[in-house]
């Protein structure tokens, strides 16, 4: 689990993290994903989410997708899964079978 701090140097948990206020729902999951021009935003949400997958343990589509909407509510796993690739927080198969989380080190 990916961990930030509060101005009181508190730990936290990323999906408290007081960038992604406003973007999470009384359970905690995601509830809209950050605007355009918030790509600090998006990048804590992006690492909260990948913080769910450990390190080079391979999943299938469906288990990324089934991962991802376990912690989300917006109903848009496609989207979050692409933008975690682009990011470098998974890594996958040229044919998009197989997926992995890329390790810290990488």
């Amino acid at each position: 689990m990916i961990l930030a701090y509060d101005a009181q140097d508190k730990i936290l948990e990323m999906k408290d993290h007081p960038l992604l206020k406003g973007h999470t729902n009384d359970q905690g999951k995601f509830d809209r994903m950050p605007g355009k021009k918030q790509k600090k935003k998006l990048a804590a949400m992006l690492e909260s989410l990948a913080s769910h997958f450990e390190v080079d343990r391979k999943y299938t589509e469906m288990e990324v997708n089934m991962i991802l909407n376990e912690h989300h509510t917006f109903k848009d796993p496609a989207t979050l899964r692409r933008l975690m690739f682009t990011s470098g927080l998974i890594d996958r198969t040229l044919d998009g079978r197989s997926y992995w989380r890329v390790s810290d080190a990488s």
